[in-house]
C-alpha cells in the first residue's frame, strides 16, 4: 500500500462516523512509526490534520449527535487528534536524527553552495495568533459537546436586531454603532454587529436541545485604538434545553475559562443588562495581582427571543454568552495594543 493510499484508508475510517476515532488514531500512529522519510510524515500530517481533513469533518458531525453523546464524542475526537500530533512529532524527531547521522548524503550531495544549511531553512509561516485562539476555543467547546455554526456577515435587521428583542429605538440600531449596507430599504441591511444572528438562524432551523458556538468576524463603527477595532472576531455560545438555569451558565463559564487559562483562574458574574437575555450579567476572570478583568457578557435567553424563533419558553430555557476572540488573544499573550494583530508586521507575527 502506498503512503497516499494509507492516508486515504485512515481518512475513510473517520468518515464512517465517530465510532472509529480510536482505531483511526491507532492506524495513523502505526503508519507514522513506519514512515521512512520526512516527506511521508508531512504527507500524512497534511492529509489527517488540516482544516478540511477528516478530523475536521468528524468535528463538524458532532452537532448531529444526541446531546448526551456530544461531550464524550468531543473528548474522544480531541484525544485522537492529540495522539496523532504526538506521533507526528515523534516521527519527525526520529527521522531528523537519522538524517543527521546518515552518511548517505556524503555520496549523494552535488554542491554544498546550492543547499541552505539546516539552521537557515526558510520559514513556512504560521497560523495568525487570533486564528489560533479561535481554533483553540472551538476545540474546547467541541470537547464540551457543542457544535460549531457559522452564518453570513451581511445580515437583515430581523436577524441582527428584531429577533434578538432589540427595539427600533435602541441606540445600537443607529448609524453611530452599526455599519449599514446600501441594499433594500434604508437601515434594513447591515454588516452584522455580533454573531448572535447565527443563534437565531440555528434556533429557527433546529429542534431543541441545542448546544452551539458561533465564531466569526463582526463589524462596528469603533475607531481603531489600543483596545478597539472596527472589524473584530467574536465567539458566542447558546444552550437550549429543559430546566436550564443560571447555575448551568456559571458552570459552563468556569469550565471553558479553566481550560483556556488554567484551574487557578477564578470567575465571577456581575449584574448587567442586554435586551436579548434576562437576567443578564458580565463575567470577569481573576488576575494574578488579585484584580478582575472583564471577559464578556452572558445571561438567560429572553423569552421573547425564544418565541421569535418558534420555541416555547414554558417548555425550553437557555443561556447565551459572548466575548471577543481578539481581546482574548491580547490577554493570553499580554499584548499592549490590539492593533498589532492587524498591522501585519512580520517581526511581531513571527513571535507566535
Amino acid at each position: 500500500m502506498t503512503d497516499e493510499q494509507g492516508a486515504d484508508s485512515i481518512a475513510e475510517g473517520l468518515a464512517d462516523g465517530m465510532g472509529g476515532v480510536e482505531e483511526t488514531a491507532a492506524a495513523a500512529t502505526t503508519q507514522l512509526e513506519a514512515a521512512a522519510d520526512l516527506e511521508t510524515v508531512a504527507a500524512l500530517e497534511r492529509r489527517l490534520l488540516n482544516r478540511s481533513g477528516p478530523l475536521a469533518e468528524a468535528k463538524s458531525r458532532i452537532g448531529a449527535l444526541d446531546p448526551a453523546e456530544r461531550a464524550a464524542a468531543g473528548r474522544r475526537l480531541n484525544e485522537a487528534r492529540a495522539r496523532i500530533e504526538s506521533a507526528v512529532a515523534a516521527a519527525r524527531e526520529r527521522l531528523g536524527a537519522a538524517d543527521d547521522n546518515d552518511d548517505r548524503y556524503a555520496a549523494e550531495r552535488l554542491d554544498l553552495t546550492e543547499r541552505l544549511p539546516r539552521s537557515t531553512a526558510l520559514s513556512r509561516g504560521r497560523i495568525h495568533p487570533v486564528t489560533a485562539a479561535r481554533y483553540r476555543l472551538e476545540d474546547v467547546f467541541v470537547g464540551m459537546g457543542y457544535s460549531v455554526e457559522e452564518g453570513p456577515e451581511v445580515e437583515s435587521a430581523w436577524y441582527n436586531f428584531e429577533a434578538l428583542n432589540i427595539p427600533d429605538w435602541h441606540p445600537a440600531r443607529g448609524s453611530f454603532d452599526t455599519i449599514f449596507v446600501n441594499l433594500g430599504e434604508p437601515e434594513e441591511v447591515m454588516l452584522r454587529s455580533h454573531t448572535s444572528p447565527v443563534q437565531i438562524r440555528t434556533m429557527e432551523n433546529r429542534e431543541p436541545p441545542i448546544y452551539v458556538v458561533a465564531p466569526g468576524r463582526t463589524f462596528r463603527t469603533d475607531t481603531a485604538d489600543a483596545t478597539h477595532l472596527p472589524a473584530f472576531n467574536q465567539i458566542e455560545g447558546l444552550a437550549i434545553d429543559r430546566d436550564i438555569n443560571l447555575g448551568d451558565l456559571a458552570g459552563t463559564i468556569n469550565t471553558f475559562v479553566g481550560a483556556l487559562f488554567g484551574r487557578d483562574v477564578e470567575t465571577r458574574l456581575r449584574p448587567s443588562y442586554f435586551p436579548f437575555t434576562e437576567p443578564s450579567a458580565e463575567f470577569d476572570i481573576s488576575r494574578p495581582d488579585g484584580s478582575w478583568l472583564e471577559l464578556g457578557g452572558c445571561g438567560m435567553v429572553h423569552p421573547n427571543v425564544l418565541r421569535n424563533c418558534g420555541i416555547d419558553p414554558e417548555e425550553w430555557q437557555g443561556f447565551a454568552f459572548g466575548f471577543g476572540i481578539d481581546r482574548l488573544a491580547v490577554m493570553r499573550h499580554e499584548i499592549d495594543d490590539i492593533r498589532e494583530f492587524v498591522n501585519n508586521d512580520v517581526r511581531f507575527l513571527s513571535q507566535f
